[in-house]
């Protein structure tokens, strides 16, 4: 062990990957976790730029290939070895064409550009369907690496420019401010480009760098100061884990708060490596508390586990969609097996491999192992390719199958930022009568039978449709945007007013079931909120009613555990019925306690209808998501448009 190595930051490796982990496996009480990976970033600025500078100041110059040997042979072989272990169990769990989709991912993680390509596809890390793609983590590592090839030529170019410490600190102050300002802008503006982009990430590596540059001379005097600064930065990252969530916009500034506190311990722990000083650091820091030996072997293990753990709680869940504590801990023993593992038979002797740390000659082999990873995930996603079946292509196209008015013009369901309505019509123009669709995207998948029941009674349609903004007057959070959804509400009165000027014979409305964001929260918090929407319903449907307009509202769908196109896939593939592994219990699925408000509202609005197709999903104790050999969703909660196809005769039966 090296006489510089500091228990206090092995620590801090533990906090971080027990964060991250804490977060990926459901546990609730700790839902800024994933801030676990901020803290791994800024100790990785804190050790690379120390190293650096270090080499300047003694030769001033660097031996950039015995640099990157030295990353090579500390990250490769590990990375190497999970991505090709879980492209192979991914061949006995995922689907075809799920193999094909994340081979794509294993390509560019093992060249560390996993976070570009999820760019290309803007995919987002708190969104649902993140859940299964197994190399999704990657992305950290490729931020990192990319980082590795960028911050040594800064180094040199700030001794270049002049030769210490000051010119260091402006330089990577300067590099560190625009990135924060960068990346604090784009939060909001292109929340995936904030999150995954290496330059918009770099100011947390150079947080950790520029705390390197701090007076040792001026903390190793101030005992009281260093264990002050020790336990803030635990405190700050207690409060990261504890108060961040999914649902703030992140990083931008809210993540000062794990950068900040990581920050502040590493400082804390300057000159605890100089004789004489350790004790009495250990006394009064946070050191005594980050060197427990638990939290040494988690340290210790943290890059094999932070590998592992996502794979594991990933391909479980997909086997088990309903995962208990107990199995929830299960796959944590198992991920723990797999990077003690991996620790003592991969990546320690990576790190001692001769051929990994000749200077230039490492290039060779470590270019051999990233193009290794390369040509495997690329030759798995061409088997993938061919192993996918008439049945299962059937599943994707189905799944793919835009409703009839998104196929004519997706801009009929308007995007999160557009206010004006954008009214579609379908429908011979001189039809007697006009019918209104107006809602979020459940009313646009019901489009494809109500359009094709009017045309058949002499009836046109028109639509107001804007996602995830629903026809109740009900000011929501938009996930997505990490706001309120001011848009949609700007949106929806002027829909109000434009489709009682239109006076059509009736407005049919749908929207996503106030059950389904309410489920997860506290009875009180459920109540109340379900009340709220009460109220704004019954205030869309008074306004119409007071016009003359008569309205109809369909009961929305029911929302499955899984994605349902992925989910018949797998079983598919599995050679077994989709249904047992498919289908959620009504109790879940089907928010029959939220539809029974729904429609004590409706029935209280004069001149209202109450639209109830459930059974056509569900029976007394399941919903089921294939349906007379057609798919029935396409994801968790959207009707697949061929199924829907099969609702028009009940729904003309309804309304017409």
């Amino acid at each position: 062990m090296a006489a510089s190595f500091r228990p206090d930051i092995q620590g801090l490796r533990a906090l971080a990957v027990g964060g991250v982990v804490a977060y990926h496996f459901g546990l609730s009480g700790l839902p800024g976790g994933f801030a676990g990976v901020d803290i791994f970033f800024v100790i990785s600025g804190w050790l690379i730029t120390t190293h650096l500078m270090q080499e300047i100041g003694d030769t001033g110059r660097l031996d950039l290939w015995r640099f990157y040997a030295r990353r090579a042979r500390r990250l490769l072989p590990a990375a190497l070895f999970v991505i090709l272990a879980t492209l192979a169990a991914g061949y006995f769990i995922l689907s075809p064409q799920e193999q094909a989709l994340y081979s794509g991912g294993a390509m560019f993680a093992s060249a560390y550009a996993i976070n570009l390509w999820l760019l290309r596809w803007s995919f987002d890390y708190f969104a649902a369907d993140a859940t299964s793609n197994p190399f999704i983590h990657f992305w950290s590592l490729s931020v990192e690496e990319q980082f590795y090839l960028a911050w040594p030529v800064l180094l040199l170019l700030a001794a270049w420019l002049r030769p210490g410490r000051r010119t260091a600190v402006a330089v990577i102050g300067a590099a560190c401010l625009a990135s924060f300002a960068a990346c604090a802008w784009l939060t909001s503006a292109a929340p995936a480009w904030a999150f995954y982009f290496s330059p918009l990430r770099a100011w947390e590596f150079a947080a950790g760098g520029l705390a390197t540059l701090v007076s040792a001379t001026f903390l190793l005097h101030r005992p009281w100061l260093r264990s002050a600064l020790g336990w803030l930065g635990l405190a700050l990252i207690a409060a990261a884990y504890l108060w961040l969530s999914e649902d703030l916009p992140f990083p931008g500034y809210y993540a000062l708060l794990p950068v900040a506190g990581t920050v502040l311990v590493l400082l804390s722990g300057v000159g605890a490596e100089q004789a004489g000083k350790r004790a009495e650091w250990q006394a009064f820091g946070p050191a005594a508390a980050l060197s427990l030996p638990p939290l040494q072997w988690i340290g210790a293990l943290s890059y094999s586990l932070y590998l592992w753990h996502w794979p594991v709680i990933v391909y479980a869940q997909m086997l088990v969609p309903d995962l208990s504590v107990p199995q929830r801990l299960g796959c944590g023993a198992l991920a723990l097996a797999l990077s003690l593992f991996t620790y003592h038979l991969i990546e320690n002797p990576g790190r001692r491999a001769g051929w990994l740390t000749a200077g230039a000659k490492a290039l060779a082999p470590a270019l051999a192992l990233t193009g290794a990873g390369v040509a495997v995930a690329y030759a798995n996603a061409h088997l993938a390719q061919r192993n996918i079946d008439p049945e299962q292509r059937g599943i994707e196209q189905a799944a793919e199958q835009p409703s009839i008015a998104r196929a004519v013009d997706k801009s009929c369901l308007l995007d999160f930022h557009t206010v004006t309505p954008k009214p579609c019509t379908f429908g011979a123009a001189d039809a007697a009568h006009t019918i209104v669709l107006f809602g979020d995207s459940h009313a646009d998948h019901w489009s494809t039978p109500l359009i094709e029941a009017a045309r058949r009674n002499d009836t046109r349609v028109v639509t107001y449709l804007k996602s995830s903004c629903r026809a109740s007057r009900l000011s929501t959070f938009n996930t997505v945007l990490k706001r309120d959804y001011t848009e949609c509400d700007a949106w929806r009165e002027q829909a109000i007013s434009d489709i009682i000027a239109r006076k059509p014979r009736l407005v049919v409305i749908s929207e996503f079931s106030i059950g389904n964001l309410t489920r997860d929260m506290p009875a009180a918090s459920r109540t109340a909120e379900t009340a709220r929407w009460q109220a704004g319903l019954r205030s869309t449907l008074q306004a119409f009613s007071r016009a003359g307009v008569e309205a109809a509202v369909i009961r929305d769908t029911p929302i499955s555990a899984s994605f349902a196109d992925s989910c018949v896939a797998r079983t598919l593939w599995w050679r077994e019925a989709p249904s047992p592994h498919c289908d959620t219990p009504r109790a879940d699925a089907a928010n029959d306690t939220a539809a029974a408000a729904e429609r004590a509202v409706v029935t209280s609005v004069p001149d209202t209808l109450y639209v109830d197709l459930t059974d056509r999903f569900c029976g007394r104790t399941s919903c089921h998501v294939f349906i007379g050999g057609k798919l029935a969703f396409r994801d968790r909660h959207h009707l697949a448009t061929a199924f829907a196809e099969t609702l028009e005769g009940p729904l003309e039966r309804a309304l017409f």
